[in-house]
């Protein structure tokens, strides 16, 4: 099957880690955002040959999940117990047709061969051939996004340390803004709320992709996250530590009130 729904991958050894993760959590009733996987054998195909039939096998189960979409890297081994590969390789976000989405397809397949991908697989003794499962999650549009760490990555400190902005969750994962930080105890009461500079937003484009939009100075120095969504977060840390058994780090977006949970991986630093 070229395009595998999400709940049901159970394995990394053709779909990578990160579809075996969010399957597992699909599976244990976590909210997750539906969408499906492509083996790395297909991947392969699609960047190979753009008349092979595993390009029309996507683009109908786009078609059926609806966009707009990310597209999300799940190397074999991605986000295992020891290698995150956090950072190394690319995500498309704001996918809104097929032909873009096979383009974005090759995006993540190639970033699996950059310099510092490359690199860091040499540094975990990796050897061989990368191979790039690919993601397609259904893109949420987020008021407001962050990561939350089930243990302090830094100290070690058994509390939970969240990081959120306004707009989708890009803006801190790749460093754009100082976002704000909070740290809740194992129990859920709140340590510390400071806020940070949100000075811009990642936002949906109508014609598909993201763009920056300006935050107001004021709007950018007020706390995002209140305590109700902080008492929600810790809930589903607790939800996502009763079935990962380890420490965990998870990207997260709120929509309103609701919260929904995109990604998880255990934290592999030392800690």
């Amino acid at each position: 099957m070229t395009a595998r729904q999400l709940h049901e991958v159970e394995h990394d050894g053709e779909h990578g880690g990160k579809a075996a993760q969010l399957g597992a959590a699909l599976r244990a009733g976590l909210p997750v955002p539906p969408g499906f996987a492509i083996a790395h054998e297909h991947v392969d195909a699609i960047a190979h040959d753009p008349a092979h039939s595993s390009v029309r096998r996507v683009t109908e189960a786009f078609a059926a999940l609806g966009g707009p979409v990310a597209v999300r890297s799940s190397a074999i081994g991605e986000d295992g117990a020891s290698a995150s590969f956090a950072g190394q390789h690319a995500t498309v976000l704001g996918v809104i047709c097929g032909q873009t989405l096979v383009a974005a397809i090759k995006k993540v397949r190639e970033s699996a061969h950059a310099p510092s991908a490359i690199a860091y697989r040499k540094r975990l003794g990796l050897d061989g051939t990368p191979r790039m499962g690919v993601v397609v999650q259904r893109l949420v549009d987020a008021d407001k996004a962050g990561v939350l760490f089930t243990k302090n990555p830094m100290t070690g400190a058994d509390e939970r340390v969240i990081e959120a902005s306004w707009g989708l969750g890009e803006a801190v994962v790749a460093g754009l803004v100082t976002p704000d930080r909070y740290r809740v105890t194992r129990d859920g009461r709140i340590l510390e709320r400071a806020a940070g500079d949100k000075d811009l937003a990642i936002r949906l484009r109508a014609d598909g992709g993201t763009h920056e939009v300006e935050v107001d100075a004021e709007r950018a120095a007020v706390l995002c996250l209140a305590d109700a969504d902080l008492a929600a977060l810790h809930q589903l840390a607790l939800r996502c530590e009763g079935h990962a058994k380890a420490p965990i780090d998870l990207e997260f977006a709120f929509v309103g009130e609701t919260l929904y949970l995109l990604q998880q991986r255990a934290i592999t630093r030392a800690i």
